[in-house]
């Protein structure tokens, strides 16, 4: 028989700031989960929760020392008419942590730092396709908004 790992409860769980030696778990995570890695990417969401903490949310779940999810996003005003508003860009959460609320405490505190930053409202964007992360956000009490996407082939 399997020797199962124990975990803690997800009480035990504690958010905050992302560091910089959480850089290469979070591309390696993203990598797992949308198969693309991205270091750039995460390495200018990290530059950006440091030099503007106050509009860029970066945010790591512990529990015990190891990293069990990750939050990223910003509050953005006024594209297209649009009052300051909160944008998750990203959530992430280790397979093992996943259904024991670890993606709802970084949702929660991702919006608690919106809510403290003066804005009532958060979006974010998926892919159709993507109903697992759509129902996450849907649970939470997202739901389509006012604007619709539009885009175009440059290579056409």
């Amino acid at each position: 028989m399997a020797e199962r790992k124990t975990q803690p409860d997800t009480a035990e769980v504690a958010i905050g700031p992302v560091e910089e030696s959480d850089l290469s778990w979070i591309v390696a995570l993203d990598t797992q989960n949308t198969g693309m890695p991205k270091p750039d990417y995460w390495r200018r969401l990290l530059d950006g929760a440091r030099t503007e903490p106050h509009r860029s949310f970066f945010l790591v779940a512990r529990s015990q020392g190891t990293r069990l999810g990750f939050i990223a996003g910003e509050i953005r005003a006024w594209e297209f008419g649009s009052a300051p508003c909160g944008w998750i860009f990203a959530i992430g959460v280790e397979p093992d942590w996943r259904l024991r609320a670890v993606g709802t405490q970084l949702f929660d505190a991702i919006c608690a730092g919106f809510r403290q930053a003066g804005v009532t409202k958060v979006r974010t964007m998926i892919a159709r396709e993507a109903q697992l992360i759509m129902s996450f956000f849907r649970a939470h009490g997202m739901m389509a908004g006012p604007f619709v996407e539009l885009e175009k082939d440059l290579d056409e």
